[in-house]
């Protein structure tokens, strides 16, 4: 069974730049993988989604020219990279998959 497990997350002024990581313990390269974020007093959303084979299926109006998602099947490892980060991007970030999901990484962006 799968088992994902999120990092990367910090502090970061805006304008700055983060990248998540996802790593999957179990079998992960026939999997799609998902992102997701939860803002305070927010529901949660979707940030993109990838294939197993590395096409994204879905990327959020907001994250569009800032973020991109991408995959090392073989590193069992899956990344949001973020860039030019603001203050509405603060969230908990979760990865999910094969009906997994991890336990969040908090992204502060406040100056």
């Amino acid at each position: 069974q799968l088992a994902l497990v999120e990092s990367g997350g910090d502090l970061v002024q805006p304008g700055g730049s983060l990248r998540l990581s996802c790593v999957a313990s179990g079998p992960m390269k026939y999997v799609t993988i998902g992102w997701f974020r939860q803002a305070p007093g927010k529901e949660r959303e979707m940030v993109s989604c990838i294939t197993a084979r590395g096409r994204i299926t879905h990327q959020a109006e907001s994250a569009k020219g800032r973020f991109t998602t991408y995959r090392e099947n073989d590193k069992k490892t899956a990344y949001l990279q973020m860039n030019n980060l603001n203050v509405e991007d603060t969230a908990v970030y979760y990865c999910t998959g094969g009906g997994a999901w991890g336990q969040g990484t908090q992204v502060t962006v406040s100056s």
